[in-house]
């Protein structure tokens, strides 16, 4: 960094060099504060984040071509990832990088109103906004209390999951923040991960202890829930309840289109290399609030873990990967009946993901320092 006063050491500072260093640094004042309010981030962050306007390392990856061999069928036969068998792409899509300058992207969600993904950048403590229609970046608010998961209600107002605010917020409709929950039998909430919204407007979210485990994502703090439960915020009376009390770490959360099921990511091989890298799914009684029949949907090639998820209108899962094997970073996709597809390769380990643009046919990707896009053949479920 330039100072903007470069005065020699063995200069005397007498008045009027005093008074010219106070304009230039006046001057100076006046340009970061409007280049802060544009697009730098405060001082400490990884720098201010690259827009679609600026070059390389934007756009299609490196060595791509269509069709983009970062997109891989797990099988020739039907039902396959690509063309002809099963369209979830066509041949020329391409896996795109369309930001980046974040230390750690998390818990994307799509705004179709203004056409604009919101996703966390946590260790930065901070939300950030891309918006799709000329790829410009900002900040939407910080600080975020380490945000974490983000979803959106069937008002579409912003829930989100806050590290060291060990809650679940609601951001109005005014911009004022609603504190959904934060404690259960009079004990504070470990670290909210990630939520979902169901049609009667109950919130789900899981609760592990990510977020407490030190200064990076949040403050370091005891646990106060002696289990990693999921939780059920009921949308008439705000009461919270435990719906599943098994999990190792509890992590991703979403529902299958019809609503007849939910899946739940269980990251608990975080804590040891005998606990699961799986998903469950469990059968869903949206109007009783409860679920049963719990089933591992998917497990996980060790050491790496999924983190986030999400479905398609045909009921497909798609699952974020990284954190161990670089081969494996990036996504999957499987059939409602747990069998993979393909996947899609990315260069950095994937947090999260979700379905975005206009036609709700554009996934959107959360790859560590960076957000990635791919258009698909196939429409994301409304159930963000």
């Amino acid at each position: 960094m330039t100072t903007p006063l470069s005065i020699p050491y063995t200069q005397t500072l007498n008045r009027r060099s005093i008074i010219k260093g106070a304009a230039a640094l006046a001057t100076t004042a006046v340009s970061v504060k409007a280049a802060s309010a544009a697009t730098a981030p405060p001082l400490g962050q990884t720098g201010a984040p690259t827009t679609a306007s600026e070059p390389l390392p934007l756009g299609p990856l490196p060595g791509g071509r269509y069709p983009d061999s970062h997109l891989e069928s797990a099988k020739k036969g039907p039902p396959s990832f690509g063309p002809p068998d099963f369209p979830a792409f066509a041949g020329t899509m391409a896996v795109e990088r369309v930001a980046t300058g974040f230390r750690w992207a998390e818990g994307p969600v799509y705004f179709a109103a203004g056409r604009y993904v919101l996703f966390s950048d946590i260790p930065n403590n901070r939300i950030m906004r891309f918006s799709e229609d000329d790829g410009h970046v900002s900040v939407y608010r910080q600080p975020s209390m380490n945000s974490n998961g983000n979803t959106i209600d069937r008002e579409g107002r912003l829930i989100t999951c806050e590290h060291s605010g060990r809650r679940v917020t609601r951001t109005e409709l005014d911009g004022s923040i609603t504190i959904i929950a934060d404690k259960y039998n009079g004990k504070r909430l470990n670290s909210p991960n990630d939520a979902v919204v169901t049609s009667d407007g109950a919130i789900w979210f899981t609760d592990p202890v990510y977020g407490i485990g030190g200064y990076y994502e949040g403050v370091k703090a005891e646990p106060e829930q002696e289990k990693r439960n999921v939780y059920r915020v009921d949308p008439k009376s705000g009461d919270i309840k435990v719906v599943v009390d098994d999990f190792v770490e509890p992590n991703g959360i979403a529902l299958s289109p019809d609503e007849k099921k939910l899946y739940v990511i269980d990251t608990g091989f975080t804590d040891g290399p005998n606990n699961p890298s799986q998903i469950r799914s469990f059968d869903l009684d949206v109007s009783a609030g409860k679920v049963s029949n719990s089933k591992v949907f998917a497990d996980m090639p060790k050491p790496s873990i999924t983190d986030g998820v999400r479905t398609d209108t045909d009921g497909r899962v798609w699952l974020s990967v990284g954190w161990g094997d670089p081969n494996e970073d990036g996504v999957r996709c499987y059939t409602p009946a747990g069998e993979l597809l393909g996947k899609i390769h990315i260069p950095e380990t994937v947090a999260n993901l979700c379905f975005g643009g206009q036609q709700r046919n554009r996934l959107y990707i959360c790859g560590s320092t960076s957000l990635y896009a791919v258009y698909t053949s196939v429409q994301g479920s409304m159930k963000p």
